[in-house]
């Protein structure tokens, strides 16, 4: 269990024996998901802690499966044992469990059902660079909790970013900010090769990707493969892309896998193991920051994301793709320089990057908002005025 983030948790468990918050900054890979909760329930020798019982949320059900096949790897159990998970219509835990992993919708649900959350002594919120709805809700929730109900339950905000201020504000309350633990990983250089289509390609109109585009990453990821040594992790922006894309790629001599929430699950145990072949994984964003890929040294970037859209005239809402945010630009990148430096292709011209936003939009600023305003609803705050929350909802979209 020798991973970086190992250096930051005695600074973790003092913030928490002080203040009963703190927001955890540790880059991608560094074990910030696995080898945290796993100390902070006790289960690290040489990270001995107070014994407690730890929830952690994810914002994927792919997520909480990984984080949780991981710790119980990491400890020589199976799920289920002292590590178990929940995602909607499936829970594998046990008297013995005391690190369960579950979603954010999950999390929702049981502080709905029981604000207290009997049992649970620390909660960590993982990936809340992010920005999910349901993780800023979770959050708003559970510091009205510690304000009102329980004082003793501990929080954590886990993000893969070093833009901790405002979480720290937000913990910290009327006490001052909370304090910041910072974890720094081994980031290998990543050398950064600009790759545009040679000809224009049409910008996405809705879930809509320029065929033209699909064709030049696949040709990227042949470059790749061609002029650099390990496995190539491709981002795009959805499953039907990543299904033409693979269509593309099907000739080459490498195991190609498609790594997405529906993926089944052997392909999603292919992905996560370092296997003998070569491999190209074509993955959507939950490959950024939520799960590490081994083995790989080349990353293939199409610059694209999806972001949830809402059209409140005609009450509509759906996905849309979009210019991915200059912060998850340097999230993919990262991934090549893990283990060993890498390369990042990037299917775009450089002067494009001045068009791209710095972040990625919270999605309480874009998202249908229906879902929100009933859990605060049932929380006793329709209007979620009293809410402790990173970003307001924006007020027409609330009416």
């Amino acid at each position: 269990m020798e991973l970086p983030v190992r250096t930051a948790v005695p600074a973790l468990h003092r913030a928490l024996a002080e203040r009963g918050v703190a927001v955890l900054a540790a880059p991608p890979g560094t074990g910030k998901t696995t080898l945290v909760p796993l100390a902070l329930a006790g289960l690290v020798p040489g990270l001995d802690g107070p014994p407690r019982r730890v929830l952690v949320a994810e914002p994927r059900r792919l997520a909480v499966r990984a984080a949780a096949r991981r710790m119980a790897w990491l400890l020589g159990s199976a799920v289920g044992e002292a590590v178990g998970l929940t995602v909607r219509g499936e829970r594998t835990a046990g008297p013995a469990t005391v690190v369960e992993v579950v979603t954010t919708g999950v999390l929702l649900q049981r502080l709905q059902r029981d604000p207290e959350l009997p049992g649970v002594d620390v909660v960590v919120l993982d990936e809340c660079h992010e920005r999910h709805l349901d993780a800023d809700t979770a959050l708003a929730f559970l510091l009205d909790v510690r304000a009102a109900l329980r004082p003793e339950l501990q929080v954590v905000c886990a993000s893969a970013t070093s833009d901790t201020a405002a979480w720290a504000d937000l913990l910290g309350g009327e006490d001052g900010p909370a304090p910041v633990v910072e974890a720094h990983g081994v980031a290998y250089p990543v050398e950064v090769v600009w790759a545009p289509p040679p000809r224009a390609v049409r910008p996405p109109q809705g879930t809509r990707v320029d065929p033209a585009l699909l064709e030049h990453v696949a040709a990227t990821v042949r470059r790749a493969l061609a002029e650099r040594d390990g496995d190539v992790l491709c981002f795009l922006p959805g499953v039907g892309e990543i299904a033409r894309v693979a269509g593309h790629l099907g000739d080459l001599p490498v195991e190609v896998l498609q790594l997405h929430g529906q993926a089944p699950q052997p392909v999603q145990d292919a992905a996560l193991t370092a296997g003998g072949r070569r491999r190209v994984v074509l993955a959507t964003s939950v490959a950024e920051s939520s799960l590490t890929v081994p083995g790989v040294r080349v990353v293939v970037d199409s610059g694209l994301a999806r972001e949830p859209r809402t059209d409140h005239a005609r009450g509509l809402a759906g996905l849309v793709t979009v210019r991915a945010s200059l912060a998850a630009g340097r999230q993919r990148a990262g991934r090549a320089g893990r283990q060993a430096p890498g390369t990042v292709y990037r299917c775009w011209a450089e002067a494009a990057d001045a068009l791209a936003p710095r972040f990625p939009a919270p999605e309480i600023a874009l998202a249908d908002l229906t879902s929100f305003a009933l859990q605060a609803a049932c929380w006793g705050d329709p209007d979620a005025a009293s809410l402790a929350l990173p970003d307001p909802p924006p007020g027409g979209a609330m009416a």
